[in-house]
């Protein structure tokens, strides 16, 4: 047996370090790009609803922005009428940084929704959110004691124990 071939075992293990690799920086550029189209979206949007109060015109402002980008990207797919118009709506309904920074600091689906629940409901500005989300406390929810059960009627303290035990699932 040749020394210099690595043994089946040794190559599993390198294939395996190398795929993970490969997993792990496509994972992290699917967010990046997921995160620039978010703020691209979001700043299309917010472009049009300023347009549209400027010169107080409806949907005529996204008419034509949207036969001057098919214009100008023929290529590209997404600037219809309709995702023009989707793209006012998120703006209109999330004129919220917060979201680029739930995108960027949370992976799973579950927490990014709890902690867009707990910034609402607590009032926290985008640097407390990424703090809060870099101190892990979506994890350590549901290790809190709780007096739900003493100072909530039964419907209400169920529902918050619920909400409390979904964190340490």
């Amino acid at each position: 047996m040749n020394e210099e071939i690595p043994s089946q075992q040794t190559y599993a293990a390198l294939l395996a370090t190398i795929k993970e690799r490969i997993q792990i920086a496509q994972g992290r550029a699917a967010l990046a790009v997921n995160r620039e189209l978010v703020l691209l979206y979001g700043g299309i949007g917010k472009e049009i609803l300023g347009r549209q109060r400027q010169e107080g015109r409806g949907t005529e402002v996204v008419e034509r922005l949207a036969k001057g980008l098919r214009s100008s990207f023929p290529h590209r797919k997404g600037f219809s009428r309709t995702n023009l118009l989707y793209m006012r709506a998120f703006s209109k309904a999330w004129p919220w940084l917060h979201n680029c920074a739930l995108l960027d600091n949370t992976k799973d689906q579950e927490e990014r929704i709890w902690y867009a629940y707990a910034a609402i409901e607590n009032g926290w500005s985008r640097n407390i959110l990424v703090m809060q989300i870099e101190g892990g406390l979506y994890r350590r929810q549901g290790k809190a004691l709780t007096n739900f059960k003493h100072t909530l009627p039964s419907p209400q303290s169920d529902s918050a124990q619920k909400w409390q035990n979904r964190s340490t699932q």
